[in-house]
């Protein structure tokens, strides 16, 4: 099966929502008003909820309560408004996931690690627009979760990655592409920017193709999260392109702070996605 028949067959179990397009065509609109981004949030009881308890998290540190739909858009901004309902798709792919073929805690910290580091290392890069490298990083790995679900034998060998066989060999190995061949499928299908698809797309070759910055951030970003989840087995020096890094002006200070921030935001957005069943 190909990477793109892979992603048809999950597009039914992890559709977007009709709020996520509308939102989306909202943001297009030049004419949009903080109101009307409000009136489709505000028909959903559960994302009301989780936006009024992420614009009062620790995320934002905002001095006093807010609690209307408007202010927490305000505060936190329509771009991050979208990224939070791709995370709720995510989450709820993920809560609804009933097999174990693949650890899903490890998916789940990995994922959203590897968005906020992809985030914080575009902003060390001088990348502008860094909003789009967060869901980039978020979703890179989504096709995981679909070769689990529709394939969970392949999945099973794809988990048992080491140092001497690292994910995306395996992966090619049992599939003949990645990953995120497949996640690239389904944001495709999800009719999201190219700007995005882009990077998941080619991340993985970013040491031989080196097609922009945000290749280059994804890819490191994508190593931090591995290194992350298995710093018994995995460690930076062997993991980590310093060639990479010159040429984005990353210094070895810079990756030490991203990865420190990244964690402590993914403790922060882990802890009220799921109510803190997946803390480390």
């Amino acid at each position: 099966m190909d990477a793109k028949k892979y992603a048809l067959q999950a597009n039914g179990s992890f559709a977007l929502p009709d709020a996520c397009f509308k939102i989306k065509a909202l943001m297009e609109n030049e004419n949009s008003a903080i109101a009307d981004f409000a009136n489709v949030i505000s028909v959903d009881p559960s994302m009301t909820s989780r936006l009024l308890q992420i614009a009062n998290s620790a995320i934002y540190s905002f001095p006093g309560e807010i609690s209307t739909i408007s202010r927490a858009i305000t505060i936190i901004g329509t771009q991050a408004i979208y990224n939070m309902m791709l995370v709720d798709v995510a989450a709820t792919a993920f809560k609804h996931f009933s097999n174990q073929a693949i650890d899903l805690k490890r998916f789940w910290r990995m994922s959203i690690f590897c968005g906020l580091a992809t985030k914080n290392l575009a902003i060390k890069a001088g990348i502008r627009d860094i909003e789009r490298l967060f869901v980039a990083g978020l979703l890179q790995n989504f096709g995981e979760l679909i070769v689990a679900k529709i394939t969970p034998e392949i999945a099973q060998q794809c988990e048992k990655y080491s140092p001497e066989d690292l994910p995306w060999d395996l992966q090619k190995k049992a599939l003949g592409y990645t990953y995120t061949d497949i996640s690239a499928e389904l944001l495709k299908i999800w009719q999201l920017p190219e700007k995005i698809i882009l990077p998941i797309r080619h991340f993985n070759e970013a040491k031989t193709i080196q097609i922009n910055k945000d290749v280059k951030v994804l890819y490191l970003a994508s190593r931090l999260a591995l290194v992350d989840s298995h710093p018994d087995e995995f460690n930076f020096d062997d993991n980590i392109d310093e060639t990479l890094c010159k040429s984005l002006n990353i210094s070895s200070e810079d990756l030490a702070q991203c990865v420190d921030i990244a964690s402590e935001e993914a403790e922060n957005i882990l802890t009220i996605m799921n109510g803190g069943l997946f803390s480390k």
